[in-house]
């Protein structure tokens, strides 16, 4: 068996004798973010029943924190609440109808409900359903998403 270095010895004793580390990198175990394939794959998400976090990211470094705190938030709030990340260049299309001009940004869809039809109904096959969406206004953190859920009252763990 290896010998432990003396910085491993080290960081075991500092993870056990202080309260309050928080250091990188934590291990959170498989990912819990999903990420966008299609509209349908996202609506079928939706009728699960539980919120989900959309993340609308482009790819570049100023993102890296919020996939941190994404992928910190997804294992916190598994599974009352699914975190989803759509890259924007990948899906244009799904990201040009939230109308938004600046990137990232997170938006928390939730509650859907078929929509009353109205008028004529082009094809019966077809159901339309309507989805309460949030802007998500709070700090980008654990916290500020813990918050923001209590805030606007969505379930985010097992009732005690």
């Amino acid at each position: 068996m290896e010998v432990p270095s003396f910085f491993d010895k080290m960081m075991i004793n500092l993870r056990a004798t202080c309260r309050y580390y928080t250091g990188y990198p934590k291990d959170l175990g498989p990912s819990r973010v999903i990420h966008f394939t299609s509209e349908r794959e996202f609506v079928q998400l939706l009728h699960q029943g539980y919120p989900v976090v959309v993340a609308f990211t482009i790819k570049c470094n100023l993102t890296k924190h919020l996939d941190k705190v994404l992928e910190e938030a997804a294992v916190k709030f598994y599974p009352h609440v699914k975190v989803m990340r759509v890259e924007c260049p990948k899906y244009p299309g799904f990201c040009i109808t939230r109308q938004k001009k600046e990137y990232p940004f997170i938006e928390i869809f939730h509650s859907p409900e078929q929509a009353i039809n109205r008028g004529r109904v082009a094809d019966p096959n077809i159901t339309k359903y309507s989805v309460q969406v949030l802007p998500f206004n709070y700090d980008v953190s654990t916290y500020g998403f813990r918050e923001f859920l209590k805030h606007h009252g969505i379930q985010q763990s097992d009732p005690k």
